[in-house]
């Protein structure tokens, strides 16, 4: 292959049957990088034959044994995923396929360790953006002004309590809805009913129809008491 480093150079003669797997090992390293090292393994004299964008630093005939520790059986035709730790402290991602011959004895192992150190970073930014910084109530004022956001919490949590969507509330919802908003005293904020119709999805005189309903509802509760 071209342009091949020494690290990427198999090393030993005798080992030209592994090496077909060269070819994969660099689609996949390829495929992921720069975030992927592919290495195999030649378990017969237990070295490294072959690497794909070096990030171990590690070299073509050196030592096998700690990758084997690492694996432990060879039962499997794929083992993993588990954690590794490069040289350098990042945290890797790793997979390993044990490659047999045709009487299913393993010659070698292809491992995939990828760098997860970008991702978890990228997590961790998205964590931080998506936090709220204390667990302080929203100021009154602010609240009060923006009367929109209000409703629409107040719709949010009669939806979650129930296990309702929006877009798939039934006529007894729609005044069950009126109903709590009534309650809470909701249709004291001018403009609620356009608002509210809106939202909903029905007309005006049926959010009428429903508050005339539910304050008839609450009359007549009063009135029993």
């Amino acid at each position: 292959m071209p342009g091949k480093t020494a690290s990427n150079m198999h090393g030993s003669t005798g080992n030209e049957d592994i090496m077909v797997f060269a070819p994969i090992a660099e689609a996949v390293a390829t495929l992921l990088k720069p975030h992927a090292e592919v290495v195999i393994h030649d378990l017969r004299t237990q070295t490294i034959a072959y690497i794909a964008n070096n990030l171990s630093r590690r070299e073509v005939g050196g030592s096998s044994l700690a990758e084997l520790k690492d694996i432990g059986s060879l039962g499997a035709d794929v083992i993993g995923p588990y954690r590794k730790t490069n040289f350098d402290g990042r945290q890797l991602k790793s997979i390993t396929s044990v490659l047999r011959n045709t009487a299913g004895e393993p010659f070698g192992l292809l491992c995939i360790n990828f760098d997860i150190a970008p991702i978890e970073a990228a997590r961790d930014a998205l964590n931080l953006l998506a936090a709220f910084q204390g667990a302080g109530a929203q100021p009154s004022a602010l609240f009060r002004a923006d009367w929109q956001e209000t409703v629409n919490a107040a719709i949010a949590d009669f939806l979650g309590e129930r296990g309702l969507a929006a877009s798939a509330l039934a006529r007894e919802d729609h005044a069950a809805l009126v109903e709590m908003l009534e309650q809470e005293g909701y249709f004291s904020i001018r403009n609620l009913v356009p608002y509210l119709a809106r939202l909903l999805g029905i007309s005006r005189a049926t959010v009428y129809k429903h508050l005339r309903e539910a304050r008839q509802k609450e009359l007549q509760t009063t009135n029993a008491a």
